[in-house]
């Protein structure tokens, strides 16, 4: 009636209303709404009446009679449902599971194409996945409630390189999508409608629903049934299909969860004939089910593995310290959430090869087969787990745990395996107790089906959560698979363990600190006695450098935190020294695990390190001894990249001393797989080699631009070269190091850089005034200063104003990596220090240009005093050509070293391609980076042209000032010296993949660094030189056996006499006072 209403007043008033056609439309809309809405919310509570969901498809029973006819012996031994409105509104997440496994029974009727040709490496798995996800979408309850309920879904059955299905891959979406494929995946999706029924017998819930959707068409031959598919030009878009509704799907669901009844079970068959083209094999489906609290009653089963409890084991020998207290389900799920478990070869076993090379109870594929018993990157999982916490008497408590195990085949991805519901041969379920007397949790394990009385659970499973670490302990998980039958084992005993990570301690020891047993630091301290130089520059290192240390703090630990965090780095790396052919990519990790006594990271309130317990602050001392200054520390290091594919790892422990910022450490790597050669060699522990000595270096923390921030690392064995595990020295060099506090607390190299251009630009200003002040007392000297000279600082001034290049201190391949390592662009500081840069010089290119403009113009008044006498002007345009031919052969030259460095490393002359900083590919010729380079160095030779000149025009005047080119030739020598004595900035992460040029085939070197500085002040002497005597001096003076150095001189461009040129310069002078006055008047004007 209100909707009646609403549309008669609409249709009444409107004549009224006056509001344009804008109004109509609006309200319009709201009434085809209105109705909308109305007729949504009337539902017909009878039968089986369509409902709207969330999803794009709307529900359909139009089928339910004949859902009936197909399902009658499912629903022959339906019973009365009990569904409240709660469990009806549960069922939809209950009923649906995602990523289980399906395969199809025989061979000759396929239910899909596959096309395994994929190109590129974007693939997730090496092998394919066949999963199935069912979602239901919609849930019916005839009221009253009878013994069936209508139910909506959807099946996605895909085959696929690509990864799981998302957990709403399988929700209802529109038609037009129910067939999908492209190289390395292919889906289709089934919509099913049907009943829901639950039975006693068996204590089982039934789906039984009917299908359809659109199939892909199959060819008679049955060898190639999807001819369409291996075509040249495959019909991904346009495939044949079948329209397909003879499609019967049946799940079984258990009504509880336990260790004998956890698998949903599910067939899904044709109804057509076998003769049908859209027949097809029946397809059985099997998923976990996850959506159902466990029922812990599987005691009698239990029994079998855990009785007596706890289990002797040899895993942990008493010599951990096991966790034993109350957070053990928390910390059990955390850790079985977050990644997998290594597979430990089995390097114990000295049976057959068949025998060692099993994976414990999982059937070993041809992939894990392959490893040969060393089980290289195997994983397992632990899905579903689930704990239940009880008190058993006293201060004993107890839990029951339940999980599946999943083992991960090689070339199958982690993250992909984990969401996988699947049960299989690659699956175990199991159930067990952990009691807070003994920290051990003991496990039953169990195939995919078993009767109820736990036939072929012949699998027992221990896990232990330590507590305490040492340098052969890196676990926060570790546990055994073997089997009950002791007497006549099918299998080697499987074990597994997971490594700590450091940012995820807290996670796990929220209330209980872990701790770390040192056991090196004897042969630590006698490493340092080895490493530690005595000289006066060591003293000297010591006295001046800081290096990291402990810090004022609210207390001790988290001073102990904060510098873990100091000396802890994740860097690229490159050999050191670095050759001169590119290295491969390297990376390092330095991750300190424990520093004194303290392990892991300080948060505030953690076990006994909680700041109520801790109420002093911690403050250093004034003084302290060097071995006072000493630390007891851990850490782990990994090193990727080609070089050390088989040399991974290292856990270490040692000292380290803030003093020099070194640490002195013992290594232990792992060697269980090459347990082949452990026969053959001496000292090892628990499968690991303890025979190594490293030793890393880190910067100081105040480095002023001066001092190399690479960190060192140095890595070598102490086993005899014919050892098998012997290795040869590593020595490393990190990228620069930047410090938690640094940013804050010290000037950066690009900090110093930006401070020395500003001090370098104002001298160059001041030495560029000087010069104008002077040429206002030397008018008659101004025509001989060089217009080249001039327009090569013009020109190198303006480049940067242009490109926006640094003007001075400019390192090419150091830049990426200081814009990229911090973000300077935050600091206001930088911003301003570059705009002063910039604004510094425009001043000098302003200046330049303006003494170019005053030579300019007395040549030209020059002239025009001497229009018949034009050898008396100097002229620049030989001065010019010598100059240009000079510099050309000079970077032809250096082409031709170029070239014949590149031949040795086999690279290109013409082209190089790089990586730019956002990531896009570039190509650039080299000889134009060349020529960028050495316009630098025509910078930095400006007085070329003015020798040039002054030999050409036979000067007898000193048309520069001392101050001017001396001081220029300094600005232009002090960033050579700089990047001279400065460290070189190892950076190979950008020399790899950012950088068109290598550094090392850089004429800006150190030789460069010392020749071109040479050069410079060589120019400035001889420009001292031909000003301090006239030519005819000069050339008397240079003579070889009576013969004059220097040719006669020339009346080309002989000199007036100095009251000559001035009196000339002014025109129509007739007296004496007025040639004063319009000499001044030129003096000003210069």
């Amino acid at each position: 009636m209100a909707l009646l209403s609403l549309s008669d007043w609409v249709l009444r008033d409107f004549e009224k209303l006056r509001m344009g056609s804008f109004y109509l439309r609006v309200l319009s809309g709201l009434l085809v709404v209105s109705l909308f809405s109305s007729t949504v919310s009337y539902v017909i509570e009878e039968g089986f009446e369509p409902q709207f969901d969330n999803g794009y498809t709307k529900p359909s029973y139009d089928r339910i009679d004949e859902v009936k006819k197909v399902c009658a012996s499912v629903l022959a031994s339906a019973s009365e449902l009990e569904l409240t409105d709660d469990r009806v509104y549960s069922m939809k997440s209950k009923l649906s599971f995602y990523n289980g496994d399906w395969e199809q029974q025989g061979g000759s009727s396929p239910l899909m194409p596959f096309d395994d040709q994929v190109h590129g490496n974007f693939s997730y798995s090496k092998f394919p996945l066949q999963l199935a996800s069912f979602t239901v979408t919609d849930v019916h309850v005839a009221r009253p409630a009878k013994k069936i309920a209508g139910v909506n879904g959807v099946l996605d059955i895909i085959i696929t390189l690509d990864g799981p299905i998302g957990e709403f891959g399988g929700r209802a979406r529109r038609r037009h999508s129910q067939f999908k494929m492209w190289p390395g995946h292919t889906r289709i999706s089934i919509y099913f409608q049907g009943v829901y029924t639950e039975s006693n017998k068996g204590g089982e819930r039934v789906m039984c629903l009917l299908g359809d959707t659109m199939l892909p068409s199959r060819s008679d031959d049955s060898k190639n049934p999807w001819g369409w598919v291996k075509a040249s030009s495959p019909k991904y878009n346009q495939p044949p299909l079948l329209q397909d509704d003879q499609i019967l799907l049946t799940l079984h669901y258990p009504k509880t969860l336990s260790l004998t009844r956890m698998a949903i079970q599910g067939k899904m068959k044709s109804l057509n004939p076998s003769r049908d083209p859209k027949y097809f094999d029946e397809v059985r489906i099997v998923s976990q089910l996850t959506a159902a609290k466990y029922q812990f009653s599987s005691d009698s089963i239990l029994s079998k593995a855990c009785d007596p409890y706890p289990i002797a084991d040899s895993l942990v020998n008493g010599k951990i310290d096991i966790y034993r207290g109350f957070g053990f389900c928390r910390m059990i799920k955390a850790i079985s959430s977050e990644g997998a478990f290594n597979v430990v070869p089995n390097w114990r076993c000295n049976g057959k090869k068949e025998f060692c090379s099993k994976l414990g109870p999982f059937k070993s594929g041809e992939a894990i087969r392959a490893t040969n018993g060393e089980f290289k990157d195997v994983k397992l999982l632990m899905q579903n787990t689930q704990c239940k916490w009880e008190v058993v008497e006293g201060n004993v408590t107890m839990a029951r745990v339940f999980a599946v195990f999943r083992a991960v085949a090689p070339g199958e991805i982690e993250y992909v395996a984990a969401q996988r519901s699947g049960l299989g041969n690659m699956t175990l379920a199991a159930e067990g107790i952990w009691k807070s007397s003994s920290g051990q949790l003991c496990m039953v394990g169990c195939p995919e089906t078993i009767d109820g009385e736990g036939k072929g659970c012949d699998s027992r499973i221990c896990l232990y959560i330590p507590k305490s670490y040492s340098i052969t302990q890196r676990s926060v998980m570790l546990g055994s698979i073997s089997s009950i039958n002791t007497d006549s084992p099918s299998y080697f005993p499987l074990s597994f363990e997971k490594p700590v990570l450091i940012a995820q301690v807290w996670d796990y020891y929220r209330l209980d600190q872990p701790s770390y047993e040192y056991s090196r630091f004897v042969l630590a301290g006698d490493l340092q006695e080895k490493d530690e130089p005595l000289n006066l520059g060591a003293v000297i290192k010591k006295s001046i450098l800081k290096f990291p240390k402990l810090e004022e703090a609210a207390n001790y630990m988290l001073s102990l935190s904060l510098l873990s965090e100091d000396l802890t780095f994740h860097l690229p790396a490159a050999p050191d020294p670095i050759p001169s052919s590119r290295p491969s990519r390297t990376d390092v990790q330095m991750e300190i695990l424990s520093l004194g006594p303290f392990f892991g990271r300080y948060w505030g309130t953690w076990g006994n390190y909680s700041m109520t317990r801790e109420e002093t602050p911690f403050r250093t001392k004034a003084n302290y001894t060097e071995k006072q200054l000493l630390l007891n520390v851990s850490a782990e290091l990994t090193l990727t990249g080609k070089p050390y594919n088989n040399f991974s790892a290292l856990s270490l422990e040692g000292l380290y001393d803030p003093y020099v910022g070194k640490m002195y450490l013992v290594g232990c790597r792992d060697v269980r797989s090459s347990w082949k050669k452990l026969s053959e060699s001496m000292n090892i522990e628990v499968g690991m080699d303890c025979s190594i000595e490293a030793v890393v270096s880190y910067p100081p923390t105040i480095a002023w631009g001066l001092v190399d921030l690479a960190a060192r690392i140095s890595i070598s064995s102490k086993r005899a070269e014919n050892d098998p595990l012997y290795f040869r020295p590593i020595k490393l060099q990190t990228a620069p190091i930047m410090y938690r506090q640094q940013a804050r607390d010290i000037l950066s190299q690009q900090g110093v850089e930006g401070i020395l251009r500003i001090l370098t630009l104002s001298v160059a200003i001041a030495c560029i005034v000087s010069q104008m002040f002077y040429i206002r007392n030397v008018v008659d000297s101004v025509p001989y200063m060089s217009l080249v000279m001039l327009g090569i600082q013009v020109l190198g001034y303006s480049l940067p104003l242009i490109t926006g290049a640094e003007a001075v201190f400019k390192k090419k391949h150091s830049e990426p990596y200081q814009r990229t390592s911090y973000d300077f662009e935050k600091n206001h500081l930088a911003d301003v220090v570059d705009y002063m840069v910039k604004l510094l010089v425009l001043v000098c290119f302003i200046l330049t240009l303006r003494l170019f403009q005053k030579v300019w113009k007395s040549r030209i008044r020059l002239l025009a005093s001497f229009p018949q006498g034009s050898h008396h002007v100097p002229g620049d345009k030989r001065v010019f050509l010598a100059t240009l031919t000079i510099h050309v052969i000079g970077y032809i030259t250096i082409l031709i070293f170029q070239y014949a460095e590149t031949e040795t490393s086999q690279t290109p002359i013409l082209m190089q391609r790089g990586v730019n900083l956002m990531g896009n590919s570039q190509a650039q010729n080299k000889w134009e980076i060349l020529l960028e380079e050495y316009i630098g160095l025509v910078h930095d030779l400006f007085l070329l042209p003015q020798i040039l000149g002054n030999f050409m025009w036979r000067i007898n005047c000193q048309p520069l000032r001392k101050l001017y080119y001396i001081g220029i030739t300094i600005i232009r020598v002090l960033p050579h010296a700089y990047d001279y004595i400065r460290p070189p900035t190892t950076n190979p992460y950008f020399v790899e993949e950012y950088e068109f040029v290598n550094p090392k085939l850089d004429f800006y070197s150190k030789f460069g660094d010392i020749a071109i500085p040479l050069m410079a002040v060589l120019l400035a002497v001889v420009i001292y030189v031909q000003q301090r005597w006239n030519y005819e001096k000069l050339g008397s003076t240079a003579t070889i056996e009576r013969h004059k150095a220097f040719p006669p001189g020339s009346r080309v461009y002989e000199r007036l006499p100095s009251h000559s040129v001035e009196t000339e310069l002014v025109s129509g002078a007739s007296s004496s006072d007025g040639k004063k006055k319009e000499l001044g008047d030129d003096r000003e004007d210069v």
